[in-house]
């Protein structure tokens, strides 16, 4: 299944896309895409009450908002450098083991909202990634059984303000955590949907121009490994999110450094999880 959540921000409901595009509201079944959900089996049950009451899940305009496919979680993990050209670009070795970091909860923006420029930023930058959203609480579990702690993945704009990362006293969550920083979707699509993230196509355009065209086969840990590894270091609970990096393209990697401005466009996709589009805007408060 492919799992949205549609409306107004702060007031989204729970919906699914089927068939060819077709979006159906299905708040008559569950009141959001929470850590509750996924902890009950939700994605499952869904399922099956769709196929048992179809009347109950009306069609929505097709022209509504989509905002983020996962109500608020508890944390949104990242991986850093874990693509081989990526690292390279950024003149930095190659990891032992994955480099992680948070991203605050209160970046999360839907596929399709505007790009907020924090005040004082001066290099913000863009990233494509392919984000996990955790299935079932998960805590030291192996590599081998990972996918099965799994609901599913997203597409995700891991957006970095450069100079709060790297000039600011070299703490990387500063860079990250900005309102807007982290846009989903358009929809969470379900572990059956993408039976295998080991050669994805990924690419990102700013104002129509390529800038990042990869596959996930130049990750350096894949997805099993890097969700067992960060159940080593923290509890992972349904609805949880851990974004696995991005590859070569990003502004800071250009010569010289390019970075956003408002005006600019962004959009993105990742095989199988559809595309996003982010406006640029500068902060009006």
């Amino acid at each position: 299944m492919k799992l949205i959540r549609f409306g107004e921000i702060g007031k989204e409901k729970p919906g699914v896309i089927v068939g060819d595009g077709v979006r159906l509201d299905v708040s008559a079944f569950c009141s959001d895409y929470g850590e509750n959900f996924f902890a009950e089996s939700g994605v499952s049950n869904l399922e099956r009450w769709l196929t048992e009451n179809p009347s109950l899940a009306p069609t929505i305009d097709g022209d509504l908002r989509l905002g983020c496919p996962i109500c608020r979680p508890s944390k949104i993990v990242c991986v850093g450098l874990n693509f081989r050209d990526h690292a390279v670009e950024s003149g930095m070795q190659i990891p032992n083991e994955p480099v992680l970091f948070f991203k605050s909860t209160t970046a999360l923006a839907g596929p399709n909202d505007n790009l907020v420029i924090p005040r004082n930023a001066q290099k913000v930058d863009w990233e494509v990634e392919l984000a996990v959203v955790i299935g079932q609480r998960a805590s030291y579990i192996s590599r081998e059984n990972a996918r099965e702690f799994i609901a599913g993945y997203v597409l995700h704009n891991d957006y970095s303000e450069r100079s709060f990362q790297l000039e600011r006293g070299g703490q990387w969550v500063k860079g990250k955590s900005a309102d807007t920083f982290a846009p989903l979707g358009p929809f969470l699509a379900t572990r059956d949907e993408i039976p295998d993230t080991s050669n994805l196509e990924m690419w990102l355009t700013v104002n129509s121009e390529f800038r990042q065209k990869s596959t996930t086969a130049q990750m350096i840990f894949d997805v099993a490994a890097i969700v067992s590894y960060c159940s080593e270091f923290m509890t992972l609970l349904p609805g949880d999110v851990i974004s696995t990096g991005t590859p070569a393209g990003v502004g800071l990697g250009m010569k010289p450094p390019t970075y956003l401005k408002p005006g600019d466009v962004v959009e993105l996709g990742i095989e199988g999880l559809g595309k996003s589009r982010q406006s640029v805007v500068a902060l009006t408060v």
